[in-house]
C-alpha cells in the first residue's frame, strides 16, 4: 500500500508567493445614472501599489 499524504505535507510543498491579494472595487456610472460596482481580486507585491490601480 502507498503512503497517504497528510495535509501538513501538502502545505509544506506549496511555494509561498510574496504577493498580497487585494479586492479592487471600481464604480462605473451607467447611462441611466445609476452606479455599478465591478469587483476583482488583484495580486500585488507591495501594498503601496494600491493607489496606482486603475
Amino acid at each position: 500500500m502507498a503512503k497517504q499524504q497528510s495535509f501538513a505535507d501538502k502545505a509544506k510543498k506549496k511555494d509561498k508567493d510574496n504577493l498580497i491579494t487585494v479586492k479592487y472595487v471600481k464604480t462605473v456610472k451607467s447611462s441611466s445614472g445609476s452606479y455599478k460596482f465591478n469587483e476583482k481580486l488583484v495580486k500585488l507585491d507591495d501594498l503601496n501599489k494600491v493607489t496606482s490601480l486603475k
